[in-house]
């Protein structure tokens, strides 16, 4: 497969590289034969998250356009965990991250062809650390990293008051050690990952020129953040997930609905897969009408098909319409349903003891404060129960009302809503 030549121009474009070893090196690389390239991920959570995906989608722009990739799941790495500002990491047992190596090796495997000329390889760094004596790891590996250099580290820096133990100080020699087996195994020449991941990189290049005496490559990626600095995420507390289970589809495409417009370009660019000039068109049409928001509505179809396919697409795009625009509920699955509903905030009536009236199921729900509230809602005309204006604050529920044998839709005037599971 003949590769792009024009690869590195579009990574420069899109806002991709943060860091490079040497551009005119890497631009070279880039534009002759298929070039063996790798990325890790490490196994510290049961699913992958947004800052994974900006290295997913680098990864799938470097096999589209011709080179071969490496995907990494770090049973080893994961064992050890990457030194963090904010102290030491929690160990998680042998069995739990195993576990999650065989979930994120699923997640990514739909994102990249394994088939074909440059198809893709997953690889586990467990396979040549496994076996490996402390003794030979100190011989072959560590004798390659000044312990000066290793103490410059910004992030060994900040935590040499607090305390680093030396199991994360010795984090970098695992992960370099990873692209000097793959460039020894497969002839990988190019590593990128996270700005984060910078200095960890460097030194696997480094370690590969000190050991082999040959050059590689490598580049990294800048951190999404907001407009204001801080990390994206669903909540303050909780990452963006890609697995459904997480994150629903519903949820997901909504985050992505919701992006500031100050941010909404560099997303499009990082995260699409759009054509440079179809993009530049939606920046200068964003630009004059922000308020029509159709640049954030591309970014989450494009988004969200891309990680949950179309299908999940339409119908979060269905449940919005349908709660937010009075449509009709019946048309969605009961798991879409839920899943949207619990972004709002869901409550449980349990049916044996009977059927509410609605004027106390709307106090319930927290939607008014009080029956008498409810009543006044309701007579002016603001009370909805599954999108139908309710004319009788006094009226009993029945089965029939029920949305997927288990759901109502409660709501007041045109955005207030709360989901009712009956069980």
């Amino acid at each position: 497969m003949p590769v792009d030549p024009a690869l590195l121009d579009d990574l420069q474009w899109r806002g991709l590289i943060a860091h490079a070893t040497d551009l005119d090196a890497l631009r070279e690389a880039l534009s002759g034969e298929s070039l063996g390239f790798y990325v890790g991920f490490d196994p510290t959570a049961p699913s992958l998250h947004m800052g994974n995906l900006v290295q997913i989608t680098t990864a799938r722009r470097l096999q589209d356009a011709g080179h071969t990739p490496y995907l990494l799941v770090g049973g080893a790495t994961g064992m050890i965990g990457d030194p963090r500002d904010s102290g030491e990491r929690t160990l998680n047992p042998a069995e739990t991250v195993q576990e999650w190596v065989g979930r994120i090796r699923r997640q990514i495997e739909p994102f990249l062809s394994f088939d074909g000329d440059n198809a893709a390889t997953m690889v586990n760094n467990l396979d040549w650390t496994g076996e490996l004596s402390v003794i030979d790891f100190l011989r072959d590996v560590g004798k390659h990293f000044p312990v000066n250099r290793m103490l410059a580290r910004d992030t060994v820096k900040r935590r040499l008051e607090s305390g680093i133990s030396f199991t994360e100080f010795s984090y970098v020699l695992l992960q370099s050690m990873d692209f000097l087996e793959l460039h020894r195994r497969h002839g990988v020449d190019l590593q990128f990952g996270g700005s984060d991941q910078w200095g960890n990189i460097t030194g696997g290049a480094e370690l590969v020129r000190r050991s082999t005496g040959d050059q590689v490559h490598a580049f990294a990626t800048p951190l999404v953040t907001k407009a204001d600095g801080t990390k994206y995420g669903k909540t303050e507390g909780g990452a963006l997930w890609l697995d459904p289970e997480m994150l629903s589809p519903y949820a997901f495409h909504q985050f992505w609905l919701n992006v500031e417009d100050e941010k909404v370009d560099e997303l499009l660019r990082v995260f699409t897969f759009l054509p440079r000039a179809e993009i530049e068109a939606l920046e200068a049409r964003h630009a004059e009408k922000p308020f029509l928001r159709e640049a954030q509505r591309v970014l989450a179809d494009a988004v969200t098909t891309f990680v949950h396919g179309a299908g999940e697409t339409e119908q979060a795009k269905e449940a919005a319409a349908a709660l937010f625009g009075g449509g009709d509920l019946s048309s969605l699955s009961p798991a879409t349903l839920g899943s949207a509903l619990r972004e709002a905030g869901v409550v449980t009536l349990d049916r044996s003891g009977g059927w509410p009236l609605l004027a106390d199921l709307f106090v319930s729900a927290g939607l008014v404060k009080s029956k008498g509230e409810a009543r006044r809602t309701v007579s002016e005309g603001g009370a909805y129960l599954n999108n139908q204006r309710i004319e009788d604050a006094e009226a009993s529920l029945t089965a029939d009302d029920l949305i997927g044998g288990s759901w109502l839709v409660l709501r007041r005037g045109k955005k207030k809503f709360a989901g009712v599971e009956v069980r």
